[in-house]
């Protein structure tokens, strides 16, 4: 076949695709010969396809109404709760990112104070003559409640600190292991904190009360930079830190049952808020507590014989508690 026969048949072959494709398209263009045109029914369609509420106002009813107001009645019915969000990023932002900041400043301060002006002698020197402060009973209820105390505090920051502090140091393992650890030795010494309160109330609230002179020692700071100060029983400083104990200790008790069994509340909110309240009153005893226990300890002469014995030596009541021994003696603490 010569080549003007090849090139004719290939031409007249791109005339039939041409013509076919052309009456193809102008079928899918035209209208069925069986159609029928329907008339207008004269009824508008809707004016808006989303609705006539606007996206905000759906959101609103769907995650129970502004999330700024903390306080208004949670609405029936909703789906989420407004006040989750800023819960988390104030645990996150706030407690949890700087709790520790306090009692490590408390530890620092006390640090100092102890390298540069030592631990508070008894300035008479032991007299070696002991008298009766603190019963039996009553020292087991003060180290109940220290025993107590410390199981929680550390489970606690453990619990705290393991996202921000543990994770990056001892990875996601081992922080889980000691987290879960930490968390069923929380929730099982928690309740016995109650038990402790309850006992110690009553067995030290008879001395606690404040009287005038508790005033003289808040001038002179408890002589705690030189000076003597008239004390009763317990001084300020000690009735004071004994009525946070009391009162701060109720809302840790409250707010530890209500996250332990989350089901006495019915508003996720007031959980919310007892977490934040559980997690202010820790940092704020346990700070206090430094202080405490390092009067008691290392910090001044005499005072942990209190708590071990149960006895003081006659010389460290006179100075630092000698209304009171002259009340028990019967002596005068001049002499």
């Amino acid at each position: 076949m010569s080549k003007f026969a090849q090139g004719a048949i290939a031409l007249l072959l791109l005339l039939v695709i041409a013509l076919f494709a052309t009456q193809t398209n102008a079928q899918n263009v035209r209208p069925p010969g069986d159609a029928v045109n329907l008339e207008s029914t004269g009824q508008p369609g809707p004016s808006n396809a989303l609705g006539d509420r606007s996206d905000s106002e759906i959101w609103d009813a769907f995650r129970g109404g502004d999330p700024n107001d903390l306080l208004a009645p949670r609405p029936d019915g909703v789906v989420l709760s407004t006040t989750g969000q800023h819960w988390r990023e104030f645990r996150e932002n706030y407690i949890n990112k700087y709790a520790l900041w306090l009692p490590a400043g408390v530890i620092v301060i006390l640090t100092l104070f102890h390298l540069i002006s030592g631990k508070m002698k008894i300035s008479a020197g032991r007299s070696g003559n002991m008298i009766p402060r603190f019963t039996l009973n009553a020292r087991v209820s003060h180290w109940f409640m220290a025993s107590i105390f410390i199981l929680l505090g550390l489970s606690g920051i453990t619990i705290m600190i393991a996202r921000p502090i543990l994770v990056p140091l001892l990875g996601s393992k081992v922080t889980s292991v000691l987290t879960s650890a930490a968390l069923q030795g929380h929730n099982l010494f928690g309740p016995l904190f109650v038990v402790a309160l309850l006992w110690m109330f009553i067995k030290f609230v008879r001395g606690n009360f404040f009287q005038i002179v508790d005033f003289k020692w808040i001038f002179k700071l408890g002589g705690f930079f030189g000076g003597h100060v008239s004390s009763r029983q317990f001084n300020f400083g000690e009735k004071s830190w004994f009525w946070m104990v009391i009162l701060v200790g109720i809302v840790m008790s409250a707010t530890g049952l209500a996250l332990e069994f989350p089901w006495i509340m019915e508003d996720i909110r007031l959980l919310q808020l007892s977490t934040i309240l559980h997690g202010i009153g820790a940092i704020a005893l346990i700070s206090v507590a430094i202080g405490h226990i390092y009067i008691g300890t290392i910090g001044m002469e005499g005072s942990i014989d209190s708590m071990l014995k149960g006895e003081v030596d006659e010389n460290w009541a006179k100075e630092h508690h000698d209304l009171w021994y002259e009340e028990v003696t019967g002596k005068s603490a001049k002499d």
